[in-house]
């Protein structure tokens, strides 16, 4: 392989692997380098060869911070998590998922926010599914396993309590239907902390009958519900924007990519 083939595949893969990186190390970085990575940057092309962008190289501190602080509040204003209905949920009820999987199972973790009093079961069961979770604070996620059967997913609750619940779903026009013997053999964990609660699930692929292949899409949904009486929150990853809380719509369900 020539030299610059190598340089070409190499080039290849970094941009296939790159993850986003908020660890960031506090060393300055060179003027050279940031001209380098300016310069690399306008030779992408642009419509028209119009080249209109512009630069603004920050480096005092102080100037930055501020800076940080416009881009948070826009970012709370766009793309911070959002009820079911689409509008901004306060910082107090928010929620993020991490989600892994390998060939037996997906892993997912929801860390939330807590604020306000929990809304969880005094005496909670965790050999068996506890049907009506829904009601109280929880955590969920909705898979579904064929795409081109949006209406056919399970769904999968965990509570900080590590109560769970599993259920087939087949969500027609007129009505829902629901398997309330399904069992997926998923298991969960719930930790209560000072000022917010972590739920996980291990999803075993097995329930679905194969293991996702790379590049390889399933329709999702995330959900977070928080709180009691008319102060309950729904929150969702891909909001529904029903009326009334109603997390079960198959046309605003997300895609999983798995890389």
């Amino acid at each position: 392989m020539s030299e610059k083939s190598a340089n070409t595949a190499d080039l290849f893969e970094i941009v296939r692997t790159t993850r986003s990186m908020r660890r960031l190390k506090p060393d300055p970085v060179p003027n050279e380098l940031i001209r380098k990575i300016l310069v690399a940057g306008v030779c992408a092309p642009s419509g028209g060869n119009m080249q209109r962008w512009r630069f603004l190289v920050i480096r005092d501190v102080k100037i930055k911070e501020t800076v940080g602080a416009y881009y948070k509040r826009a970012w709370d204003e766009q793309v911070a998590p959002r009820y079911r209905s689409g509008e901004p949920a306060p910082a107090s009820r928010h929620a993020k998922a991490q989600l892994l999987w390998s060939g037996d199972a997906l892993y997912v973790r929801f860390i939330c926010v807590q604020k306000e009093p929990l809304v969880v079961s005094a005496t909670p069961k965790t050999d068996a599914k506890t049907l009506g979770l829904w009601d109280r604070d929880v955590a969920e996620i909705f898979i579904g396993p064929d795409l081109n059967q949006p209406e056919r997913y399970y769904e999968f609750e965990a509570a900080p309590t590590g109560e769970w619940v599993d259920l087939a779903i087949r969500q027609l026009p007129e009505k829902r239907e629901t398997d309330f013997e399904f069992h997926s053999g998923v298991s969960t964990a719930g930790r209560i902390e000072d000022g917010r609660v972590i739920m996980s699930m291990r999803i075993p692929w097995k329930v679905f009958g194969f293991v996702p292949r790379k590049g390889q899409q399933l329709a999702a949904n995330l959900f977070r519900c928080i709180g009691d009486g008319p102060n309950r929150g729904y929150l969702a990853w891909s909001p529904t924007r029903t009326k009334e809380p109603n997390f079960h719509v198959p046309a605003a369900l997300g895609r999983l990519v798995f890389n």
